[in-house]
């Protein structure tokens, strides 16, 4: 066996102290023990000093005198159990001195304890607010400071405070006001500042000419620690109409006034200043407040150097603007400070300043013009980048306000703001966005303005926020959309980015809709004519129809209206054919299609659409005339127009015949080169090469029209004769007039198969139809119309029909002087007797529009 090695003892690290035993036989030594922070020595100590209570009661009185019941009562809430323990035995043995106030003790234990909110609802259901209320007349000043601090403690829960009237305590803590302790003065004011909270209370205060107690501690200098608690209980007070006439009265009112100008303390301005702003939101202090001048002090108040002071005073300013007369000062006086302040480094400064401006400038255009003049619209927008939600909203607001003025519109226009309020647009806060959006609605009246804002990338969030949950976001972004959908540009855009099918989401739910998405929506449809017809089913006299407008049918509100690209790539089928109204060029012009190569053709075969093909410059300068397959056995439109350059149709007589010989030969060269044309370019369309733009496909037939009616009708200077022409020009173009016994058997929808097949798409351009009934008559009505300022408006009907509306005044009332009735409506026969007008709900007007 080996030996036994003795085991060396670690030594203590070097930051640890080493054990000390200390044997006292001192009670002071043991007193000063129940500081520490160690729970084995204060439980060892709370044990001691038991026993040594025990003993006697010489013992009790020597640890009362030693303050033992100080620390001892904050030892009742500490973590440890056994402290906690032993500090209630002890207060238990020294309770049992009847030689000592115990009511000292009792009251200095509850009022460590109120702190506690478990324990201030212990106390309160015990009962505990009354007998500590007549604690309050003892002549034992520590009595009273440890009952009005428990008192204090408890009163900031409401339940507590809601019970203090009935007990009468007012008289009892205005008597503490007396006190020659100041801890004891300042706990009786903040009990005062928390009870007056409630309207009995203050009301209390009054009838026991508690608010005199306070004007006179104000005009204490020597008192002045405790003038920020007398303003804090003054403030409350002021919330009373008749605290105020009281104070006015009695000349308090002045006083309070000059005292918070001429303080040099900046708490007690600010207080002032917050009195006044309590006080201000009841409309008859503002016009007492106003009649004492209160203007010139908060203006005073704005030059402090304690931010604190500034804040007030520009809150106060801000409730005090409710009063007529009171912002009609502040134009004179306090904007231009205000202006400075919005260039203050504090954050809560410039809020607060913004507040003030937002509230002056609201339906006040001079005060605006002010603010504008004192070089405001700078710090103004720098703001809007602020951190603080609240400056940027109020930013918003003033900027808002000066833009309903055009003058300032512009200058701030010039300022760059769209692009500032970007940032404000993609803000997670409500009220942020509310007002960025209106600031939006009153900034983008102009062109300019909008372009700015289309550049800026502001359309996006402003569409967004058509998503919003929040009513007033989503009814100013609708505004906003509506005021930015002006021009055609941003209209479009607006579009693209998914704003149409956003309002016509939110129109379709009762609770989210609005009347501006309403109207946005409908500015945006003005924007977007064929949707607008196909929901509708209307177009007014001001909805001019230009060139790529078509006519898809009608489609229920929700369904998604394709673009006439995508319509134009789909493959012909039964379904209702889309009319198409242009007259420009498209990007591949069409080939010529002419009788003999009408005639030349099969039954497979169809001639070119005119939305595939494009001729050279040199063919551009050819007009041809549209026919169907010969396979089709339909017979062909022929046209005779020489005035337009277009070529005259096939006559029996011989010398035609003759020419037709003769480019015969030349004409079946050309086929194979034209079908290899055809083929490769409609390929290449098909295919959506990136390499070519898409254009919609041409009708050079409805720029002959365009053409001719110009020509022919714009002259005429009588605008009932020029309806009448109009009307039996386009009879003519769609088939003439049709007998109503023979409506039946006018063949349209044959002739506009023949079409869909030929052009091999459910796109048919307005020109190509040469017979068309009441919705292809209406249509091209409108389309020529507007090309030559008739104004009329395009109404869609059930089973096929629709016509045309426009407004004639009597003639009989020609050369009339003052108030002429309006102007009647009529309805544009175009179908059984082209150019007759028939009267707007009358029989025949009826028997027009419905089966």
């Amino acid at each position: 066996m080996g030996k036994k090695i003795k085991k060396e003892t670690e030594s203590p690290p070097k930051d640890v102290f080493d054990p000390l035993t200390i044997e006292s036989k001192k009670a002071a030594t043991v007193v000063l023990m129940l500081n520490s922070p160690e729970e084995e020595i204060l439980a060892k100590a709370c044990e001691a000093i038991y026993r040594f209570a025990l003993k006697g009661e010489e013992n009790k009185a020597t640890l009362l005198e030693l303050g033992a019941v100080e620390p001892l009562t904050k030892l009742l809430t500490h973590e440890d159990k056994t402290v906690r323990r032993n500090a209630t035995m002890i207060f238990g043995i020294l309770s049992s001195n009847k030689e000592v106030v115990i009511h000292e003790f009792a009251s200095l234990c509850l009022a460590n304890m109120s702190v506690e909110y478990t324990s201030k609802v212990q106390i309160f259901e015990h009962g505990g607010l009354e007998p500590l209320i007549r604690l309050l007349s003892s002549p034992d000043p520590d009595m009273k400071k440890n009952s009005i601090e428990c008192i204090y403690n408890l009163v900031q829960d409401f339940q507590c405070r809601a019970t203090f009237p009935e007990l009468n305590a007012i008289p009892s803590i205005l008597e503490l006001l007396k006190s020659e302790y100041p801890v004891i003065q300042l706990l009786a004011l903040k009990t005062l500042g928390i009870i007056t909270n409630d309207k009995e209370s203050r009301a209390m205060l009054r009838d026991n000419q508690g608010i005199d107690h306070l004007i006179k501690i104000l005009e204490t200098k020597e008192l002045n620690d405790l003038h920020i608690e007398v303003l804090s209980v003054v403030a409350n007070c002021l919330e009373d109409m008749d605290t105020v006439v009281l104070i006015q009265q009695t000349g308090g009112l002045k006083k309070l006034l000059t005292f918070a100008e001429n303080s040099t303390i900046p708490d007690i301005q600010k207080n002032a200043a917050k009195a006044i702003t309590v006080a201000a939101y009841n409309p008859e202090n503002r016009k007492l407040f106003h009649e004492q001048e209160v203007e010139k002090c908060l203006v005073a108040l704005l030059s402090s150097e304690s931010d604190g002071t500034k804040i007030a005073a520009s809150q106060a300013i801000s409730a005090m603007c409710e009063n007529s007369g009171s912002k009609d000062f502040f134009n004179h006086q306090g904007i231009p400070q205000l202006i400075q302040l919005l260039k203050s480094d504090n954050e809560e400064v410039r809020e607060a300043a913004a507040l003030a401006l937002a509230n002056l400038t609201t339906c006040n255009p001079a005060n605006a013009n002010a603010a504008a003049e004192a070089d405001g619209i700078d710090p103004l927008i720098s703001i809007l980048s602020s951190k603080r939600d609240g400056a940027i909203a109020n930013a918003a607001t003033v900027l808002t306000n000066m833009a309903m003025q055009e003058a300032l519109r512009v200058n701030i226009q010039n300022h760059d703001v769209m692009r500032a309020l970007i940032s404000p647009l993609r803000s997670t806060n409500t009220g942020v966005q509310s007002k960025a959006v209106l600031t939006i609605a009153a900034t983008a009246c102009d062109a300019e303005a909008r372009t700015e804002l289309r550049n800026a990338g502001g359309l996006e969030p402003l569409i967004e926020l058509l998503h919003s949950k929040d009513d007033e976001v989503r009814r100013n972004a609708s505004w906003a959309v509506m005021v930015c959908a002006s021009d055609e540009l941003t209209a479009t855009e607006l579009c693209k980015f998914g704003a149409l099918d956003i309002l016509e989401e939110v129109n379709l739910s009762v609770s989210r809709k609005n009347k501006f998405s309403e109207a946005a929506y409908n500015k945006l449809l003005n924007n977007h004519l064929p949707l607008k017809y196909s929901q509708t089913g209307y177009l007014s006299s001001s909805n001019i129809i230009s060139d790529g407008f078509y006519d898809y049918g009608r489609i229920n509100p929700g369904t998604k209206l394709l673009p006439l690209k995508d319509l134009c790539l789909q493959e012909p089928s039964d379904l209702r054919a889309v009319l198409l109204v242009n007259s420009k060029s498209s990007d591949v012009s069409p080939l010529p299609s002419t009788e003999d190569k009408s005639s030349d053709v099969g039954c497979g075969r169809s001639i070119s659409s005119s939305s595939s093909l494009r001729r050279t410059s040199k063919e551009k300068t050819r007009k041809y005339s549209y026919h169907f397959s010969a396979g089709f056995g339909s017979p062909t439109e022929e046209k005779s127009e020489p005035s337009s350059g277009r070529n005259t149709a096939l006559s029996k007589s011989a010398t035609k015949e003759k020419g037709s010989r003769k480019v015969r030969g030349k004409k079946e060269e050309e086929k194979v080169k034209e079908e290899e044309e055809v083929t490769t370019v409609s390929k290449n369309i098909g295919e959506g090469s990136p390499d070519k733009e898409w254009y919609p496909p041409a009708d050079p037939d409805f720029c002959v029209y365009e053409y001719e009616v110009t020509k022919s009708i714009l002259p005429i200077t009588n605008i009932k004769e020029q309806i009448e022409a109009l009307a039996e020009y386009v009879a003519e173009k769609m088939g003439g007039t049709i007998p109503k016994e023979k409506l039946q058997d006018f063949s349209w929808e044959l002739h506009i198969s023949e079409l869909k097949f030929q052009l091999k798409s459910n796109v048919v351009p307005i020109g190509q139809i040469k017979k068309g009934i009441f919705y292809h008559r209406a249509l091209l009505f409108k389309a020529l119309a507007d090309k030559v300022g008739i104004g009329c408006s395009l109404v869609r009907g059930e089973y096929g029909r629709a016509w045309n509306e426009v407004k004639l005044m009597n003639e009989s009332l020609k050369g009339v002087t003052g108030g002429l009735p309006p102007p009647e409506v009529y309805i544009v026969d175009l179908m059984f007797q082209p150019g007759r007008l028939i009267k707007l709900r009358s029989r025949e007007a009826d028997l027009y529009r419905f089966l």
